[in-house]
Formats: structure tokens, sequence, C-alpha cells
């Protein structure tokens, strides 16, 4: 019972971005906002895709609050946030075929 409400709880924070990479500047602001991304605990799932675990709904509206005090002022910034049940429920294709889903190592928290 607990694995099927904790399945509820858990949570994925999900980044989606598109930023101009045309110039110099440019790059360094998209650099800077990936950077910010990892040193939150963000790791890359596709390119422009990066993903986070959160214990619980809170945590994960902690993150979010974060990802938006860092917002670039150009660009396209998407944040979804969906329950662990929800993210198992992913299919990932490499081409045609069909593969297991590589998850980034999660955080555990005794207390």
């Amino acid at each position: 019972m607990d694995t099927r409400l904790s399945e509820y709880r858990i949570m994925w924070v999900l980044v989606f971005f598109d930023l101009p990479t045309e110039t110099k500047k440019e790059r360094k602001i998209y650099t800077d906002f990936r950077n910010k991304l990892i040193k939150d605990g963000f790791t890359m799932f596709q390119f422009s895709i990066y993903l986070r675990h959160c214990p619980s709904r809170e945590n994960a509206e902690v993150h979010i609050k974060r990802v938006k005090k860092m917002l670039p002022e150009r660009g396209h910034i998407g944040i979804l946030c969906v329950t662990d049940k929800q993210f198992g429920q992913m299919e990932i294709f490499y081409g045609e075929k069909p593969c297991e889903k590589s998850t980034p190592g999660q955080q555990l928290s005794l207390f």
C-alpha cells in the first residue's frame, strides 16, 4: 500500500527549453541557465530537457520556484510536474526499438 501511495507523492519536475544560441552572449546565457539547472539537481534527459526527482509535491514546488527565478529574458521554457506513477508510464524509443528507461540516481532521505 505504501508503494502505491508513494507513486502519487513522489514527483518529477521536467524543464523544457529552447534558448537562442546565435551570438556568444546568447550561448553564455544558455550555458549559465543549463549550469544552474544542474547545480539545482536536474539531470539531462535529452538536449534541452532536464528533469529532477523530488520526494514530495512541496519539494517539487521549491525547485519550480528556483527555476522561475533563473529564467533568462529570451527563449521558450516549459516546466512540467508529474507524479512518479505518470513518469513510470513513459515509453522511450531509440529509433524504432523500445529501450529501458534509465532514470538518474534517486536521492533518498532517511529522515
